[in-house]
């Protein structure tokens, strides 16, 4: 389909002898086509020159494929000589220009096709001057060790354009703003001087060759002033040099200016590595809500410097910069972009219009929001273009006079200049109401009255770590006084305030939390719930706010995604940092998140103990899944891959159990199989024992090293063969060998949680059919020994470990009690099953376990660990009421049914002492053994 066929609508003309000439000169072409070039003519003396200079150029243009035709402009330009350049350049520019301009006049191409255009123009021009200006460089041996064929990728040298250019989005008479840099890293260091002296005599050349006006005409206006430090730098930088720039001075307005860099020209590769290398920089890994209080300033500051403040009137308007103009829209966009693009990637694109459908579809601004927004920054685009095209002026900047108002309405199509005014108007004003909700900051609230404890904890706060900096003093006086009215609406306000003022003396600064606080209200209710509840979990937020993010990323209350969803998020926040230090920190964030939504959950009764049980188990098995292959991957690249078939990591005790609370270590060993290999192959090899032993040891390192998110998890290893006097690896031989001929019944008793949760599946697997048949031969087995052997350990346990009333782990008929039993009865069972509820119905179905006794185990059971996983949530190892906060004494009775601390202490004491009792009866008196106890310590 051609031009003419694709014609939608056309402007008026404004001058219409100026038109009639023109369109005469076309006519032949159709009556529709002619008329749009007429009116392009009589509303643009610009335009017409270009007819007149390039008509039969045009002619030809206007009967092809509207898709060809720029592609077939730039086509030429990168083989020519450098002589030729200059004047085929602006050739170029000429055609491109009145083309786009027809194409958008008219309707046939959409405003993405065109500013797409007057993008790949720039491109081109950038990249074919660039790599002549080198090659020429190169030939004048300026560029210490290049050759001929480095002028293709400009010997290291590379255009990032920034802007409307990066993000292909080039307005019709635009200037083009540029960063050049140079890959230092190609040269010996005693060259690089030489290297940049050359460096920048090409950028100098290339913006000359693009820029300066000859009687052919320009091509585009050039800005270099967005490289780093742009008063006292050179033209072109080292990359290091930018690297350590934005890395150690960049600014919130540099951030926002990155979003939109690509590489145009030079070396690509090199350019993408650098953006690569900056994206920590500019895509921040918390919510970033104090980008907004920037953007705001620098709106004001724009606003003032340009005289912009005052009233709306169609004369005279800024479009870009003024009052609900295209700058507000994309202030708008690029700092939500800012905000959420380092936790989600589909929201960073450079475009505009994508960026906010992105927005709106992971649900950060309404869906009619977005398409109204995108709406009227297509209309102020478009108006944008008519005013450049008068006469090829780098303005936005609506005319005073009546007579040039009615010009712009004309070139609108539209012939009445007051409803065009009236319409301009009412779209800014729109874009106003939309955006400045966003950014203006509120206006503080007066304080609720306070008790003098409570004003004298309040005033304590100014010489918090949190506040020291004026601007977050600033931010806080406008949170205060709603924190402070939640605080006060609590059970017991005296309680949650000293709790939150625990949360707030741990914080180490404070801008970007009360950023999020003042633009999430709701995360003060969060906090104000969990200091009211759990002091110990606030003063742990306080340590890792980050994990805030979570909760306003969209899914924090979603279902829980299970084993596999948690691996695939992992597995790709992982995928995404290549260095092996920052995916251990990675990893660490992504678990705290996951742990602090689990903890919320269960705080608020969203799910039971039992499901964040869990749901805890599923987050750890999910971080030593994915980091395993990691850990195994570094080391391997310094001592070779696994010999032989490789090695499994076996979950023990409660995550082999599939059960943790909220603050659970992990039991673990590792088992590997050599397959008869004696050492590694690699560059360092290393003997299996040693290899698998140091492997097993930087597991843990990655597991439990404190690194800047903290460590993930604590880690114990006691439960290998041997314990601490075993070695951390254990070949899946001399493992079969120990637990068949040398291990105590306690070890036992152990296996029946053992469970595979990373490695090798072969290994994995043999490790699983050795543990079942091994139970399996023990229930065939004499059971007399194992009930004195567990009969004996019961007894040294409750010696060293008595317990109390408020002690839901420890004590007679407890939960370590029921644990023991349980293990016991998979054991004489021969049962394969892990959790304690089904080891108990395991030993009641194979006669083991009477029938009451199952009941009262189950009892029990139901009781005491929701109370002691309450218990941990709240910090707490031994939970006694009396010492409870109000919110805190509520959880634990909510978590129990009980009515009053009288009530629980009571249903813990009618659930625990026949449990212990059948436990007697079920162990019979049973004492002697091989004093077990000695060893499970």
């Amino acid at each position: 389909m051609d031009f003419a066929a694709r014609l939608r609508r056309s402007p008026i003309a404004h001058d219409p002898d100026a038109g009639a000439e023109a369109a005469a000169a076309f006519a032949d072409l159709g009556a529709d086509l002619a008329a749009l070039i007429g009116a392009a003519a009589g509303c643009s003396p610009y335009l017409a020159g270009l007819m007149s200079r390039e008509g039969a150029w045009l002619r030809a243009a206007l009967s092809a494929p509207p898709e060809s035709v720029v592609g077939g402009v730039l086509a030429p330009l990168p083989g020519l000589d450098l002589s030729e350049l200059g004047p085929a350049l602006r050739v170029a520019k000429r055609r491109v220009a009145l083309y786009a301009a027809l194409a958008d006049l008219g309707g046939v191409w959409p405003l993405e096709t065109v500013t797409g255009a007057l993008t790949a123009l720039a491109d081109a021009a950038c990249d074919s001057a660039l790599c002549a200006l080198v090659a020429d460089e190169i030939r004048r041996g300026r560029i210490p060790g290049a050759t001929e064929a480095d002028a293709a990728t400009a010997a290291g040298m590379v255009v990032i354009a920034m802007g409307k250019m990066g993000a292909g989005e080039l307005n019709y008479s635009s200037d083009i703003d540029l960063v050049c840099l140079f890959d230092d890293a190609r040269f010996d260091p005693a060259d690089i001087a030489e290297a940049r002296a050359a460096f920048v005599k090409v950028t100098r050349r290339m913006v000359a060759l693009v820029s300066d006006i000859t009687e052919e005409g320009y091509v585009f206006r050039t800005d270099l002033r967005l490289r780093p430090d742009a008063a006292v730098t050179p033209v072109c930088l080292p990359i290091s040099a930018a690297e350590t720039y934005y890395e150690s001075m960049g600014r919130t307005w540099e951030r926002a200016a990155y979003i939109k860099a690509r590489p145009c020209a030079g070396d690509l590769g090199a350019g993408a590595r650098f953006l690569r290398t900056l994206g920590p920089f500019v895509w921040r890994r918390h919510l970033d809500f104090a980008a907004i209080q920037d953007a705001h300033d620098m709106r004001l500051r724009i606003r003032d410097h340009k005289g912009l403040a005052g009233p709306l009137q169609v004369a005279g308007h800024n479009v870009k910069l003024g009052r609900g103009g295209i700058r507000e829209i994309e202030f708008f966009t690029q700092t939500r972009q800012l905000i959420a693009g380092g936790r989600d990637p589909d929201l960073r694109s450079p475009r505009t219009l994508e960026a906010l459908g992105a927005l709106a579809g992971k649900g950060w601004i309404p869906q009619a929001v977005a398409e109204e927004l995108s709406d009227h920054y297509r209309a102020h685009r478009e108006l944008e273009h008519r005013l450049q095209m008068v006469q090829d002026a780098q303005t936005q900047t609506m005319p005073t006079a009546p007579e040039a108002i009615a010009r712009i309405a004309r070139f609108m199509g539209e012939g009445d200049a007051g409803a065009f005014g009236h319409a301009l108007i009412a779209r800014c004003e729109r874009v106003h109401a939309l955006t400045e909700v966003f950014f203006a900051p509120t206006t503080a609230a007066p304080l609720p009255d306070l008790s003098p404890r409570m004003a004298e904890i309040v005033e304590g706060w100014r010489n918090y770590p949190a506040l020291r900096s004026a601007r977050a003093v600033e931010i806080f006086k406008r949170v205060r006084p709603g924190l402070l009215a939640r605080l006060m609406a609590a059970a017991n306000p005296d309680e949650a305030l000293i709790a939150f003022d625990g949360f707030l003396s741990g914080l180490p600064a404070g801008v970007q939390l009360f950023s999020l606080f003042e633009a999430n209200p709701q995360l003060v209710d969060l906090i104000v719930d969990i200091a009211a509840t759990a002091p110990a979990l606030a003063r742990h937020l306080s340590r890792h706010s980050g994990v805030l993010d979570a909760v306003i990323g969209g899914s924090f209350f979603a279902p829980w995604p299970g084993m596999a969803g948690l691996r695939a998020d992992l597995a790709e926040r992982l995928e995404a940092v290549a260095d092996y230090e920052r995916a251990l920190d990675a990893a660490r964030v992504w678990a705290k998140e996951w742990h602090f939504r689990v903890g919320v959950h269960h705080l608020r009764g969203l799910i039971d103990a039992f499901e964040a049980a869990v749901h805890y188990a599923d987050l750890a098995e999910a971080v030593v899944g994915a980091l395993w292959p990691r850990v195994v991957a570094d080391f391997a690249a310094r001592h070779g891959p696994p010999p032989g078939a490789g090695a499994a990591v076996v979950g023990m005790g409660s995550l082999g159990a599939g059960r943790l609370n909220a603050g659970s270590d992990l039991d673990l060993i590792v088992i590997y199989d050599a397959e008869g290999a004696e050492a590694s192959e690699g560059r360092r090899p290393l003997p299996v024992r040693t290899y698998y032993a140091r492997l097993t040891q930087a597991l843990v390192t990655a597991l439990a090293a404190p690194m800047p998110a903290g460590r993930l998890y604590e880690v114990d290893m006691r439960l290998r063969p041997s314990g601490r006097q075993g070695p951390v690896a254990t070949s899946l031989a001399a493992f079969r060998s120990y637990q068949e001929s040398e291990a105590w019944t306690w070890e036992h008793l152990a296996l029946t949680r053992a469970r595979p949760v990373a490695g090798a599946p072969g290994v994995c697997a043999a490790v699983e059919a050795f543990r079942r048949g091994l139970i399996a031969g023990r229930a065939q087995a004499d059971h007399a020994p194992i009930l004195r052997d567990v009969a004996e350990m019961r007894a040294r346990l409750a010696a060293a470990r008595p317990g109390s009333a408020w002690d839901f782990k420890a004590g007679r008929g407890r939960l370590m009690d029921i644990d023991l039993i349980a293990e016991t009865a998979a054991l004489r069972a021969g049962s394969p099953a892990r959790r304690p509820e089904q080891q108990i119905r395991a030993g009641v179905k194979a006669g083991v376990l009477s029938a009451a006794a199952g009941e009262a185990l189950g009892a029990a059971l139901r009781l005491l660990w929701p109370l002691h996983a309450a218990a941990r949530l709240l910090g707490e190892g031994v939970a006694d009421p009396a010492t409870l906060g109000e919110g805190a004494r509520a959880f634990m009775l909510r978590e129990s049914g009980a009515a009053d601390p009288a009530d629980l202490g009571a249903r813990i004491a009618a659930a625990s002492a026949p449990a212990a009792a059948l436990i007697d009866t079920c162990l019979g008196g049973a004492t002697g053994g091989r004093h077990d106890a000695e060893r499970s310590g």
